[in-house]
């Protein structure tokens, strides 16, 4: 029979973990916080601008993160065997393939950013404002996926203080260029929507030399350098593809099928209400579910290295207590989201009374949904993926987001003409009708893959 884990020290290893790394995911959504709140009291279209923009930044981040749980889940299973030596070529091979899907981006956002932003909106006030930050905001795409590439690569031998002090560098930087530069203050010209662009600009450049940094003179595990990363053994490739592949199929229908989501809400008959409401409510629930998120990503760390050393009998405990955890975390997480709802529309006082009743509407549906959200992502990044089983999430995930939620949100918007509330609702129930599946494939225990060499290379 399972059984939950007894032993503190684990207890005290996973909440570290988890703690510290859900306190670098409050640190960069409170980024994106700051930019929402300062532009949203600057102008509502600019707000819904940065909002249109940041759907090309979540693709680009979720691409990343494809990149990089590639690197975590062979990195961890690696540590868990106590070899460094593969886990530089691994690193070295994310990177390649990191930056240069990010340089395809940052091309096309560059070259034709009016074009990208008409096809997730339709208001062209809105398409506006948001064509200026993207101009700008597309020469971090590079920055972002190299600081990122390396920082993941860091936690998965259990190093995440560094992601922390990035984030929270980056949030001093940019509230203080925001408040320079959309306002005009200090001296400083108000340059509205695109002052807020720089500031991310410089925020993220000083992040890749904090971490460009640390690597060179303070980590002591993988001895990174630039000569190890460029000069890598290229038969490291084919296990990372391996494993990566389904990562990156996954991050990237997701990433497509959010901005498709966008594009629905953004063409709902009041499409700026709900553009501004659907900003509001998503960057409240990353705001309050980092905790269940940093616990995903402690998970995937000791599931990984659980199963390098392939000890099976603990691998059994720790995904019956991560499960009960996650789970808890997600009740917690919606009755948090629930009850903020009146504090977090007092920060956004230009917003229209349609838009604030629609905003309500949207955090309600959050609320309900983030319990499923908590338990069956957690499952699937912290124990699924990092098994071994990334075949599994690519394949669970294309299932219901486009054979389910796209063409059913596409229905109740343009043949059924439901509320926009109703329509957000429909785009969210993905969290909740996956929890059964994942719940059983987590329990089979078929996820369970070693993806290591027999001996270091």
């Amino acid at each position: 029979m399972q059984k939950l884990i007894r032993d503190s020290k684990f207890y005290r290893t996973f909440f570290a973990l988890t703690m510290s790394l859900a306190l670098q995911n409050l640190l960069t959504y409170s980024v994106n916080l700051a930019d929402n709140m300062m532009i949203g009291r600057y102008s509502q279209n600019a707000m819904s601008g940065i909002a249109l923009c940041n759907q090309f930044q979540f693709l680009l981040q979720m691409l990343v993160v494809g990149v990089s749980e590639g690197v975590v889940v062979l990195g961890a299973q690696y540590w868990g065997k106590n070899e460094f030596k593969p886990i530089r070529h691994i690193i070295g091979v994310g990177l390649r393939f990191g930056l240069g899907i990010a340089f395809v981006m940052f091309a096309v956002a560059f070259l034709m950013p009016e074009t990208l932003l008409g096809w997730i909106s339709n208001d062209p006030a809105i398409t506006a404002e948001a064509a200026k930050y993207l101009r700008i905001v597309c020469f971090t795409y590079l920055i972002f996926t190299a600081t990122n590439t390396l920082t993941a690569s860091l936690r998965s031998v259990g190093i995440v203080k560094i992601g922390y002090i990035l984030s929270f560098s980056t949030l001093c930087i940019n509230v203080v260029l925001n408040y320079c530069l959309i306002y005009g203050n200090f001296g400083c010209p108000e340059l509205g929507i695109e002052g807020a662009a720089i500031a991310t600009l410089v925020s993220r450049t000083v992040e890749l030399v904090i971490v460009a940094y640390y690597i060179k003179y303070k980590e002591k595990r993988l001895h990174l350098s630039v000569k190890n990363l460029v000069h890598i053994d290229t038969s490291y490739v084919k296990d990372y593809v391996h494993v990566s592949l389904p990562l990156l199929v996954t991050q990237a229908t997701w990433g497509v099928a959010q901005i498709i989501q966008t594009a629905i809400i953004g063409h709902l008959q009041d499409s700026a209400a709900a553009i501004a409401a659907n900003s509001i409510a998503v960057l409240t629930f990353q705001i309050i579910s980092v905790v269940g998120y940093g616990a995903a990503s402690a998970a995937a760390i000791l599931t990984g290295k659980t199963v390098g050393k392939g000890d099976m009998e603990l691998l059994h405990k720790q995904t019956f207590t991560f499960q009960l955890v996650f789970l808890g975390l997600g009740i917690l997480t919606g009755t948090a989201i629930f009850l903020s709802t009146d504090l977090i529309l007092s920060f956004y006082p230009a917003l229209t009374a349609e838009t604030r009743t629609v905003t309500t509407r949207f955090i309600a549906v959050m609320a309900i949904t983030s319990v499923g959200t908590c338990y069956q992502m957690a499952a699937d990044v912290g124990i699924i993926r990092a098994g071994g089983s990334p075949e599994f999430s690519m394949k669970n995930n294309f299932i219901f987001m486009w054979l389910i939620i796209i063409p059913a949100a596409l229905v109740a918007a343009f043949v059924l003409h439901l509320p926009a509330a109703a329509v957000f609702f429909c785009l969210k129930s993905e969290q909740l009708l996956k929890c059964p599946v994942i719940f059983w494939y987590t329990n089979s225990y078929r996820w369970i893959k070693n993806v290591t060499r027999p001996s270091a290379a």
